[in-house]
């Protein structure tokens, strides 16, 4: 019987190559894009909807970074570097008129695996409000956008964010009116549970740290709303340092891909 004995430099040959593929496999799964193909056919879980609903209810400790009104030339890219260098997947809240304008940063964004949702066409409440029509107008040509930018035909990202959050007191009564359409077309809304403040007045970038520290004070799962504008604040500046805060509390990422079960369906339309 012959007995093989393997030398020391064999060894160390064996294990650097285990080490080399170990180290490929790892910076490839983090490169290649998490997206999912979502469109108006695609199944998103019979429980989606209380998921998101729910969201905020859970005691465990994860972090959905959300970002609303982008995208921008001046802000997003910045913080689509500081989410890759992280590995921190985000959900963006697009405004319509703006993806038109930057769909190669809207493309990016998908492309790098972050959930593509939306926050209307216009971001302007006495267009969306004018009328159900309007409203599922202002949705629907978002999502032909969106659409164009990733080139997935007929997206549909399913979540919707009101401008100002569904809990501000403002049109409440055709917000009300809204959750009907929203349902009809197999959507759900999202507020958050945890912000900075960012698009409220002028603040220090330690204060706008800060005050995320304060509104994420003894919460489980957060929905963090912040803003990929800098028309008031920007929240680049401190976003690395609220991942590191958020990191040292406990908290991992999540983004909105991580609550879908399916990918198809039978075809569902939007209202006519």
């Amino acid at each position: 019987m012959k007995i093989f004995v393997l030398n020391k430099k064999l060894i160390f040959i064996i294990c650097f190559f285990i080490i080399l593929l170990a180290f490929i496999f790892l910076y490839f799964s983090n490169t290649f894009s998490l997206a999912v193909d979502l469109t108006a056919n695609s199944v998103i879980g019979l429980n989606f909807e209380e998921k998101i609903s729910t969201l905020t209810k859970s005691k465990e400790k994860i972090a959905y970074l959300t970002f609303d009104d982008g995208p921008t030339l001046k802000t997003t890219s910045k913080i689509l570097d500081i989410l890759k260098e992280e590995n921190v997947k985000a959900t963006f809240f697009v405004v319509g008129k703006h993806v038109k304008e930057h769909p190669e940063i809207v493309k990016r964004e998908y492309e790098e695996g972050h959930y593509i949702a939306n926050h209307g066409y216009s971001h302007n409440n006495s267009k969306l409000y004018a009328s159900n029509n309007s409203f599922i107008s202002e949705i629907k040509n978002t999502d032909i956008e969106i659409g164009k930018a990733i080139g997935v035909s007929n997206y549909s990202s399913h979540v919707f964010r009101f401008p100002n959050g569904y809990m501000s007191a403002n049109y409440k009564d055709k917000k009300k009116e809204a959750l009907k359409l929203l349902s009809q077309m197999n959507y759900s809304y999202v507020d958050w549970n945890c912000l900075n403040k960012d698009s409220e007045t002028k603040y220090t970038n330690e204060q706008l740290l800060n005050n995320l520290k304060k509104s994420a004070k003894n919460k489980g799962t957060l929905v963090v709303l912040m803003h990929d504008t800098s028309a008031v604040n920007d929240s680049s500046k401190i976003l690395r340092d609220s991942i590191y805060y958020l990191r040292a509390q406990g908290y991992r990422f999540g983004n909105f891909y991580d609550l879908i079960e399916c990918k198809r369906s039978i075809k569902t339309a939007y209202l006519q």
